[in-house]
Formats: C-alpha cells, structure tokens, sequence
C-alpha cells in the first residue's frame, strides 16, 4: 500500500521545486503591493539635494512626481554618498549636478540669472536692434504755428504775421539747376482708393506732388503720410463740369453761375477738411473754369489766404491764365495730362511729351490721375530721369521758376520793348521764401520765354 502510494506521487515529487518558486514569487509581490496600499508610498525614502545655489528654476525636492524630463525624484539615490550635489564654481555660471543618475536632464537645474545680469541681457538686446532711420525726404509736420485759423470744417490756412504764406512754408524745398530742363509731376485723385494711394506714397519719388480728394476719407491721415514722405500736397476743390447736376463732383461744388459769397462759403467749406497743403487744384469743372468772372474771385479767395492755385490743363488756357493774373495768385497750368487714355503705352508717350516741352521751353509740369498705371509708369519713368538730362522737381519749384521768368521778362520790357531776358541764378524753393541768388557761372543760364504760363 505504501509503496502503491509513493509511486502516485512520485510525478508530483518532480514538480516541487518550480511549485515553491512560483508560490514565493507571489507571495513577495503581495507583499509589495499589501505595503503600497497601507502607506501610499514605496518603502524607501527620497533622495534629498545638498548644495548651496540659493536661485533656481526647479529642484529635486519639488520634483516629486515630474516625469516631463522621463525620471521621477524617486528614481534618485537616497544615500550622503551618493545624492544629487549642485556646484557652481562662480556666481553667474552655470549650475552643475553630481550624482545625478544617467538620464537625469540637468538642463532643469539651471540657475536664474541675477538682476543686475538680466537688465544687462536687455540692454545688450536694444542696443543690437538697428534703430530707424529717419526719412530725410519728410516735410514738417502741419499745421506750421501762426499759418491757421478756425474754420467751418477745421484748420483755415491764413498769412502770417510777418508774411508767411502756406504756398511756400508747406512746400517741398528745392535747389535746382536752372540750365537743366526741369519736370514736374503731380497725380491727383489721392485718397479715394487706399492702395493706390499708399502705393504712390510709397513708390513714387518725394518730388511728385500728390493733391487729394476733399471727400476723402481719413484727409489728414493721407496728407500727414504724404509729407512724411516728402511729398508736396495739393488740396482738391470740386468745380461744375459742363454736364452738371447729371456728373456731380460733390455737395459743396463751385459753381459757374453761383454767388460770390455762395462759391466763398464753398471754398472755405473745403479748405477748412484739412491742413498742410501748400495750393489748391480743380476736380472737373470745365465749365467753372470757362467762367472767368466767377474764377477770378475764388482765385481771390486763395490769394487772400496764400494758398497757389494749380489748375490740371483741362480747361481754357486764355481764361485761366487771364483769372488767375487778375487775382494776383501764384498759379500755373499743367502741359500736359499724362493719363487721358490710362494705358501704359499711351502714358508713356505723354511722358516722353512732356520731356519735348521741358527742352523747348526750359520746364513742364504733367498732371494724371490715381489710375495704378498712372503710378507704376510715372514710377518706372522717373528712375532714369536724371541720366537723360533732365531734372524732376516739385510743382511749387516749377510756379516759382515761372514767376522769376516772367517777372524779369515784364521787367526788361519795360525798360526795352521786345528784349528777351538771359536769367542767371538759382532758385531756392520752401525754405527761403522763393529767394534767388545770382552768380556768374555762364553755364547757369535762361532765356525766359513769354509763353511759360
């Protein structure tokens, strides 16, 4: 019996030592896990860090359960010998770990940088940015002190106290050549369309004069960006065209058969949107510009006030001429009009017009419209301007030029009937009055022509 029983258990003999294996195995893990579940923690302690930085931005003490880097504080050695040391071998260096497992980021123990270190990493930063230059090109900022006046609008320009006159103090200063033929440009329509108006703020050269929409939006925003850039400004005042009331340039539109107070009142109304333009241009108005009588007195009205009156060349030459001389006003008549047809090809031959007339009678002034063409081929023109022989200038430089020519012309007639007059000298433009000062440079010479209005 005994022996019956010893070979049935023989096989499970053979299995005892796996069996008491495996029951030890579980038995330790029970145990582990019977540990965690009554303190909530493993059964050993955590490493605590020894040194003496004061400053940082994360320490192992506070790292309890951070495993952003991949390596929990509980990874770390407990033990004197073997915890985390920080050393730093002088103020301002980086921090440095010793005892620290392999794997464990150092880069989270860098130390904070002092005040006195920080303020100079920000100085030592603005110090680095290249600081803007100012545009040499810009004009002053308007309104000039003792040039305005309340108005129904705004600003009105008036002379000043000791003759200062807003046809000169805002405009763009020139020191021309007088033996170089001389061009003049001028694109209105600004302000009506807001990226071909900062296209031709920004692309155009300063000497191009700009005049504005008096309907526009933001008005003194554009003029104020215009100058800043170095553009002259001219101010828009709509004028009754021959197809009225059915073509309107707007509610305050000066008109042929109107009062003198009514057209007066107009005026000021639109003078008064803003300030910083040194002359006033038309907006249609044909058939206002056909109205000698009506044209006169308006051209009065700018006189009083030392505003310039640039008319764009649309209209009757013999009546505006003869208004403007009546009224005493500085003035001129554009040459030509650069944009009747808008396309580039006949742009360009309008340009290429306007530099015939700038040889054959010393100056021209071109006037267009804000067509985008208009500014890229005026752009695209004026880059080679000066190696052809010719010199761009501001529309006020090109007014004064002519009111020399014309007055050393009369003056000489006077004396001697049917002389022609050899002008030599340069013309100062916008910061000296309109002053001109002679010299004996043979080369510097022109003859004044009586058709130069």
């Amino acid at each position: 019996m005994s022996h019956r029983i010893a070979s049935l258990a023989a096989p499970l003999l053979t299995l005892k030592a796996p069996l008491l294996a495996t029951v030890a195995t579980f038995a330790l893990f029970g145990g582990a896990v019977a540990v965690l579940t009554l303190t909530g923690e493993a059964p050993r302690h955590l490493t605590e860090a020894r040194g003496e930085v004061s400053s940082m931005a994360r320490t192992a003490e506070n790292s309890h359960d951070d495993t952003s880097h991949g390596v929990r504080s509980d990874d770390l050695s407990h033990n004197g010998e073997d915890g985390i040391t920080f050393v730093q071998d002088e103020p301002g260096a980086d921090v440095q770990l010793t005892g620290a497992p392999a794997g464990f980021d150092e880069e989270v123990f860098v130390a904070a940088p002092s005040a006195e270190e920080a303020d100079h990493a920000q100085d030592s930063q603005i110090a680095a940015i290249e600081p803007e230059p100012a545009n040499p090109n810009a004009l002053p900022p308007a309104p000039i002190s003792g040039l305005s006046e309340p108005g129904p609008g705004g600003p009105l320009p008036v002379v000043g106290g000791h003759g200062e006159r807003v046809s000169r103090e805002y405009a763009r200063p020139f020191h021309g050549d007088p033996a170089s033929p001389t061009l003049a440009i001028v694109i209105g329509g600004m302000g009506l369309n807001p990226q071909v108006t900062q296209a031709a703020i920004n692309d155009l050269p300063p000497e191009v004069a700009l005049s504005f929409a008096s309907s526009s939006d933001n008005l003194q925003t554009w003029i104020d960006r215009a100058r800043a850039a170095g553009h002259e400004v001219l101010l828009e005042a709509p004028m009754e065209p021959y197809d009225y009331p059915n073509n309107d340039p707007g509610p305050y539109t000066l008109l042929a058969d109107g009062t003198p107070s009514e057209n007066t009142r107009r005026l000021l109304w639109v003078m008064s949107r803003a300030t910083g333009y040194y002359g006033i241009t038309n907006y249609l108005g044909a058939r206002f510009s056909a109205s000698e009588g009506a044209l006169t007195h308006v051209l009065e009205d700018l006189e009083e006030r030392g505003v310039a009156f640039l008319h764009d060349g649309a209209g009757r030459r013999n009546t505006i001429d003869s208004a403007a001389r009546s009224a005493g006003v500085e003035y001129a008549i554009a040459d030509r009009i650069l944009d009747e047809n808008p396309t580039p090809d006949a742009i360009d031959n309008h340009l290429l017009a306007l530099e015939a007339l700038a040889l054959q009678n010393g100056s021209a002034i071109g006037s267009g419209f804000a067509f985008p063409a208009t500014v890229d081929q005026v752009q695209r023109w004026a880059e080679g301007l000066d190696l052809r022989g010719y010199q761009l200038a501001p529309p006020s430089a090109v007014m004064a030029r002519r009111r020399l020519e014309a007055r050393l012309l009369a003056e000489a007639q006077a004396a001697e009937p049917d002389v022609s007059v050899t002008y030599h000298g340069t013309i100062n433009i916008g910061d000296d009055h309109g002053s001109e000062s002679g010299h004996n440079d043979a080369e510097d010479t022109h003859t004044a022509d009586a058709g130069d209005h």
